[in-house]
């Protein structure tokens, strides 16, 4: 008899600052994209979310990251947090009571970053050492900051990757890159020389 007396969980959602003053961690007590992340950064781009594409519905919301139990917003320079933070609270929490789709895998282009970290067995032993690094050290801090760092290249000692969330665009990124994962990559793998971000 229990079972049918088991109630939905009550969806709760509270927001965290990010290093970049643009960007706001709204995180979820449930999973939104477990172990995935996908960055959208125009409703044009969000036809496979049919959350980014609602989200991107608010004039004011110019990027959307989606992650494992949480979404990171950017906003227009000109818009106050305060101002907006509830609305999009009870928005999301709506949102997940009402157990629409957040993302539709079938339709996520094939050139995702989704999958830029996991190796493959055509990767190089340091591309393989790269991306142990990335999966193992990077991700977890940086998706605590309400982003994500997904490897796209090692070419001659530079080590490329890709800056999504909260990452893209802030000031503190740089340093981040050049002063935290440069220097552990450096001291871990000494094949790189040198780590540099691709905009998007």
């Amino acid at each position: 008899m229990e079972a049918a007396n088991t109630e939905k969980l009550a969806v709760s959602i509270y927001t965290e600052m990010t290093p970049n003053p643009e960007t706001l961690k709204f995180v979820a007590n449930k999973l939104l994209y477990p172990g995935k992340s996908i960055d959208f950064l125009s409703k044009e781009d969000a036809e496979c979310s049919a959350l980014a594409q609602e989200l991107f519905g608010f004039e004011f919301v110019k990027g959307v990251f989606i992650a494992s139990n949480f979404v990171t917003l950017t906003k227009t320079p000109a818009t106050d947090w305060n101002d907006v933070i509830p609305q999009l609270r009870d928005f999301l929490k709506n949102y997940l009571i009402e157990g629409k789709e957040i993302v539709n895998d079938e339709l996520v282009p094939q050139k995702s970053d989704n999958d830029n970290n996991r190796i493959n067995e055509d990767d190089s032993d340091v591309v393989k050492r790269i991306k142990e690094l990335l999966e193992n050290y990077v991700k977890p801090a940086v998706e605590m900051d309400g982003g994500a760092i997904s490897f796209k290249r090692f070419d001659e000692g530079k080590v490329t990757l890709l800056l999504q969330g909260s990452c893209s665009g802030c000031p503190s990124s740089t340093v981040t890159l050049k002063a935290g994962i440069e220097g552990m990559m450096k001291r871990m793998i000494p094949e790189v020389t040198e780590v540099v971000a691709e905009a998007d």
